[in-house]
């Protein structure tokens, strides 16, 4: 059961006030049980009493998505999570929201990955959605002419290739170059635990990378903005008018549980740690468990020795993944569901899927070097480095970015 903590009478009552407005409730079972030291983290956007001031006769853009929630003490069912989505708690404060913006997977979060999200109208609020996913990666000057202020607040997990830290740069962009204050209400990072992989060459940039940085970074979205913004990452070394709103009783070390799902293919915390390991297969001929019920969870392939390996499944069509990878196909590979938590990326799995495939010369594909940000983790495979020989290459780089991060650190 998540408890939230309220600091004071004027957030209680702020609460109350929302709660009367709409919400819904998440069972625990659908998500894995929310720890013990998750029920004291109070995320940034339950801090409504840091922002609501800012927000005071402003006209207000989100950024947001399913995971863009106030949580709610609920004391009547231990089996659920009651929360209320942002947008929905401030209309009912009556902060004058303008319209919202939808990163990958939608504003309600039910979009494939690399789907199309198109523009419309949230049906709860009649607000505008404008579309951050496809050819609308960063908000137009006339889409935010009229907002003095942008809310961004979406759970991420920790990793380069996870696109919403993408989204994030562009939105910092644009809020940079039109004179827009960006108000971040931060989230844990479920893998802000560990710093890991390969840094990223600037030659092969893109949205499932944008920046110099490890797959595995280890910073939460307000420590991220910070690190765009004293890097100089973006257009023009432009730095916009950034405030972050903090989690309280959270360090990097704390275990915190999603009690939402980040996206339609990270169902549980078992996925989301896997994720950084596992998305490896994204650039390759081997289905990443899309198309099942264990999403990052298991991998296969036809092309896989189904004498060397004894797990198999066939993906079928699902909500978030409607032409999953070898749809229809007998998969051999790896059942994942009871690895326990990684504290490092693991690539053992993807060494042996490489080492024994009938198909060596089809199972790497071109975006496989654009998820390990440049071609020397390919060429490191095909040559029969160990994953020991692997890890070494990483380290100067690893050592060096350990250094930066320390600068935009909010939680020890």
């Amino acid at each position: 059961m998540v408890k939230i903590l309220f600091k004071n009478t004027f957030l209680f009552v702020l609460i109350a006030l929302v709660s009367c407005g709409r919400s819904s409730g998440q069972n625990i079972e659908d998500t894995k049980a929310v720890k013990s030291e998750s029920a004291s983290v109070i995320v940034g956007a339950n801090r409504i009493s840091e922002y609501l001031p800012l927000l005071k006769s402003k006209r207000v853009g989100i950024v947001g998505n399913q995971s863009s929630v106030i949580f709610k003490a609920e004391t009547k069912d231990p089996n659920k999570i009651s929360y209320t989505h942002l947008v929905d708690s401030l209309v009912t404060l009556k902060v004058n929201i303008k319209k919202v913006f939808a990163p990958e997977h939608g504003f309600r979060g039910n979009a494939d990955a690399g789907e199309h999200v198109k523009d419309g109208k949230d049906p709860k609020t009649g607000l505008n959605v404008i579309s951050l996913y496809g050819d609308n990666k960063k908000p137009k000057p006339e889409q935010i002419k009229d907002l003095d202020i942008i809310i961004f607040d979406i759970q991420d997990v920790g990793a380069r290739f996870y696109t919403y830290i993408s989204s994030l740069h562009y939105v910092m962009e644009a809020c940079a170059e039109n004179n827009i204050k960006l108000i971040v209400l931060d989230r844990p990072n479920p893998n802000g635990h560990y710093v890991d992989g390969p840094i990223l060459d600037p030659e092969f940039q893109s949205f499932v990378g944008m920046h110099p940085v490890p797959v595995v970074h280890g910073l939460t979205m307000g420590e991220y903005a910070k690190m765009i913004n004293g890097e100089k990452w973006l257009k023009n070394a432009v730095q916009c008018d950034l405030s972050v709103i903090a989690v309280e009783n959270y360090t990097h070390q704390t275990e915190y549980s999603l009690p939402i799902k980040p996206s339609p293919n990270l169902p549980n915390d078992r996925a989301i740690n896997l994720y950084p390991s596992i998305c490896f297969f994204e650039g390759t001929n081997v289905n990443a468990g899309r198309g099942t019920d264990h999403q990052f969870q298991v991998f296969g392939s036809p092309t896989l020795n189904k004498a060397y390996f004894d797990y198999s499944y066939i993906p079928e069509s699902k909500e978030g993944a409607k032409s999953p990878k070898h749809l229809g196909e007998k998969c051999y590979g790896r059942d994942l569901t009871n690895t326990k938590k990684l504290n490092h990326i693991k690539l053992e799995w993807l060494i042996e899927a490489y080492n024994n495939t009938n198909n060596k010369s089809g199972f790497f594909n071109n975006f496989f070097a654009k998820l390990a940000g440049g071609n020397e983790l390919q060429n490191q495979i095909e040559s029969g480095l160990s994953e020991n020989e692997i890890r070494k290459t990483w380290a100067s780089g690893l050592e060096k970015f350990n250094k930066t991060r320390e600068n935009y650190i909010i939680y020890k």
